[in-house]
């Protein structure tokens, strides 16, 4: 089934004539019929092709259709484990394998799958998009072959084929009308608010629903050729480079380098000192172990997992993980109109009654010159309106001719209460005023409206043939309640609002005026590459690839873009921009495009959405800060253990150990309590690198000092000294994890449950293991309690420099 467009009803200023809808759904797998009425004159001079000549036609252009490119799942699960992060995990099993530590192999193994298994989970979902687009299409489709009439699958259509487009069929590829004419709805390509009437000359685009007529049209397009086939190879190739694996990218990078510098002077200095090979080998691998953020990637998933079950509650659905952290840094949404900012359905907006004519008779008369019981928009907007405004004694139907396409208006015949005939013609100003003698009164206030972006109708009345102008009805899509105040809250939060839609200019600018979106206004299409789209707050009249052209040039120049549509149409934008979101009312398409969904009415969802975007970008900033400074602190923990003790002061058994309890204890971060930041989140990877740098050195200095006390105070043994080397990193890493979690001194604000849970659980671990001797040389109990009374000393010092630090480097 093909659900119909959820933007055929709305108005806009696009066209005078008022439809007549007569479908919701359409069965595209049902036959579409031949026509067994006599062939009108056109189709007498119009035989089509030939079966041959089609055949021909088919092998040099394709068949019409959307191409299938979906990648093998092997071939899509190798990608994953080639990257840096997977390639020092790879290095370290390697390693371990030939040390035959089988066991610490197999945990670093399962981290490894882990982390590719997720990101193999979210690249399935713009194959979905292309699906949902591909469903569109029409299956059938009625084609004038050898001079007669058949029922073909659509796919086999090529370029001059003459196909009958009648009530209710999509249209099956890009035609040029030839004769008939129909109502057709194309806003879910297009965008356009309201079915437009076309004929003869007229251009159709393939997944456009018919409404009402027939026609017969030529193919001029089919397959990836059409608007329609342009927008789904949009929809497959748009990916926006999350900010989530530029960061992880630039985090191991950086840490690469570093701590890949030190590994090499280790290996250099061993050497030197002609340290057996079966100590090296350890040591370089103990190196490599340290240096890995192994839990970053699953990090920014498990901490986007906990705001999206937040935001679920608040009906907002993330069908993409990384859009929830990626709304953390959004600075313009780009929003899509109808459906969108507007409710999706005609409205009365004005009504404008000529004397002696009040607005409840004009509002009547009109009503009695609509369709009851019908679809058309218009019509059930004007009886909408006159039904909250009953005039006494009102007039009796006794005829009504409905919307005539060509003359552009309707018509009702009626008996007033004193038994006189009345005559009613409702349509467009131009014809009706042509019915009347000139009223400058109607023309100026239908000029007010149209200039207003409104839909402009015009109803005269009276004695057949001695009609004269009742008034004129403008009617719109009105905005949300919502979307002005949604609109000001996130400019409060530093995103500012653009509208981009396929509808005309002036209604653009109307619409934009009522719900607080001010600038300038880009009317024109193609949007070239190079537009300034800074400068301009509405763009009006764009098609699906104008909208995806935005986007792209919008993060050519640095800016997180949000996406909000509703349609098909929005469907290539949506996928391209980091922050996809489609509406309650959006189609399947552009819903499996986007990386939200709304779930409940209105527009407040996306204040959410980016207000726990930022709460999941503070969780995931704590970890990763924490990750470069225990992770540098660790690498030259090792090196200031091999100088001072002449051996590696910890095995990859206990390397592991701490990469398990500490990293992944330490994900707890991602339910934190935390505060969103009042602006746009960026990640700033230099700064924060410098900033873990200097705190670093600052907890290195303790670690050295505390192992310098076990050797030269103690008087400790190799082996002990690993086991206080294993303590102090776990103790004063707990230490750097609460410090980094708050932007001001850490008393601030109070740690989250789970994050207090996983630190008494790490904690608890290493002393027991630590004092029972278990995996490692056993300690006294004081001593371990000695250590863990100095990093509360480590604490308050790391506390004051991270103030100066983050003030300096603009950590926030």
């Amino acid at each position: 089934m093909i659900p119909s467009s959820t933007k055929s009803q709305a108005g806009d200023n696009s066209g005078p004539s008022a439809g007549h809808d007569s479908s919701a759904l359409v069965d595209n797998h049902r036959p579409v019929p031949p026509a067994d009425r006599q062939d009108h004159s056109a189709t007498a001079a119009l035989p089509g092709l030939t079966t041959d000549e089609a055949g021909r036609r088919l092998k040099t252009e394709g068949a019409n259709a959307i191409a299938d490119v979906r990648q093998r799942p092997l071939w899509m699960a190798a990608r994953k484990l080639w990257a840096p992060v997977p390639w020092m995990l790879e290095v370290a099993i390697i390693l371990q394998l030939a040390l035959k530590d089988y066991v610490g192999a197999s945990i670093v193994l399962l981290l490894l799958l882990f982390n590719a298994g997720l990101g193999l989970f979210q690249e399935s979902q713009a194959q979905a998009t292309v699906d949902a687009l591909r469903s569109r299409l029409a299956l059938l489709a009625a084609v004038r072959r050898d001079g007669k009439w058949q029922t073909l699958p659509a796919a086999g259509l090529v370029t001059n084929d003459i196909v009958k487009l009648s009530l209710g069929t999509v249209v099956p590829a890009d035609v040029d009308l030839i004769d008939g004419s129909v109502l057709l709805d194309q806003s879910m390509l297009t965008g356009e608010s309201v079915a437009t009437e076309s004929g003869a000359g007229a251009h159709a685009f393939a997944g456009a629903l018919v409404r009402r007529g027939e026609a017969l049209a030529k193919v001029v397009a089919t397959g990836e050729r059409t608007k329609f086939g342009r927008t789904a190879e949009l929809v497959r190739t748009a990916a926006a480079e999350s900010s989530q694996q530029k960061t992880v990218l630039r985090v191991v990078r950086n840490l690469v380098l570093f701590n890949g510098a030190v590994t090499v002077l280790l290996g250099v200095y061993s050497f030197s000192v002609s340290m057996p090979i079966g100590e090296m080998v350890p040591l370089l691998l103990v190196a490599i172990l340290s240096s890995i953020p192994v839990a970053l990637p699953s990090m920014f998933t498990l901490a986007a997992a906990v705001g999206a079950r937040s935001l679920a509650s608040q009906g907002v659905l993330s069908t993409r993980l990384s859009a929830v952290d990626e709304a953390a840094g959004i600075d313009v949404l780009c929003s899509d109109k109808t459906g969108t900012l507007t409710r999706n359905e005609l409205a009365v907006m004005s009504v404008s009654p000529m004397p002696p004519f009040n607005e409840a008779h004009l509002l009547a008369l009109a009503a009695l010159a609509s369709s009851d019981g019908g679809q058309d928009a218009v019509d059930a907007a004007i009886r909408g309106a006159s039904s909250g405004k009953p005039i006494p004694d009102p007039p009796a139907l006794v005829k009504f001719v409905p919307f005539d396409p060509a003359l552009k208006r309707s018509e009702a015949t009626l008996r007033a209460a004193n038994g006189a005939p009345v005559h009613v013609v409702k349509g467009a100003f131009e014809t009706v005023s042509s019915l009347t003698p000139p009223c400058a009164a109607a023309a100026s206030e239908a000029e007010k409206l149209e200039a207003k972006g409104l839909r402009v109708l015009a109803v005269a009345s009276g004695p057949p043939g001695a009609l004269v102008m009742a008034g004129v009805i403008g009617l719109s899509d009105p905005p949300r309640e919502d979307s002005a105040a949604l609109i000001t809250q996130l400019a409060g939060l530093g995103v500012r609002t653009v509208m981009v839609t396929g509808d005309a200019r002036k209604t653009a600018e109307t619409v934009a005026a009522l719900v607080g979106i001010t600038g300038r206004t880009w009317a024109a299409t193609p949007l070239p590459a190079d537009i300034d789209a800074q400068s301009y707050s509405i763009y009006a009249g764009v098609l699906p690839e104008d909208k995806y052209q935005l986007v792209k040039v919008l993060q050519k120049h640095g800016h997180i873009v949000g996406m909000c549509g509703d349609g098909a149409n929005d469907a290539p934008a949506l996928r391209q921009a980091q922050m996809g979101i489609a509406v309650l009312s959006a189609t399947d398409v552009a819903k499996s495009a986007a990386g939200v969904v709304l779930t409940e009415a209105g527009l407040g969802g996306i204040v959410a959405l980016v207000e726990e975007g930022r709460i999941t970008f503070q969780r995931i900033l704590t970890y990763t800060l924490r990750s470069i400074i225990h992770k540098i602190v660790q690498v030259l923990f090792l090196a200031a253990g091999l100088l001072m003790t002449g051996h590696a002061i910890l095995t990859p058994a206990l390397m592991v150990l701490m990469m398990v309890t500490g990293d992944f204890l330490a994900m707890s971060s991602s339910t934190d309590n935390v505060r969103p930041s009042p602006r746009p989140n960026i990640w700033h990877i230099r700064n924060l690198t410098l900033a873990g740098i200097a705190m670093g050195m600052i907890d290195l200095l303790f670690c050295i000092g505390i192992l310098a006390t076990g050797k030269f105070v103690l008087g400790l043994d190799t082996n002990s000294l690993r086991t206080v080397a294993v303590v102090t990193l776990v103790f004063s890493g707990q230490t750097v994890f609460y410090v980094a979690r708050e932007r001001q001194r850490m008393w601030s604000s109070a740690p989250g449950r789970w994050l207090v849970v996983s630190s008494i659980a790490d904690v608890a671990i290493i002393t027991v293991l630590a004092s029972s001797g278990l995996l490692m040389t056993a300690l006294p109990l004081q001593l371990i309690a000695g250590i863990l009374g100095a990093v509360v000393v480590l604490a308050l010092v790391l506390d004051s420099a991270k103030l100066v630090l983050f003030r300096r480097l603009a950590v926030t």
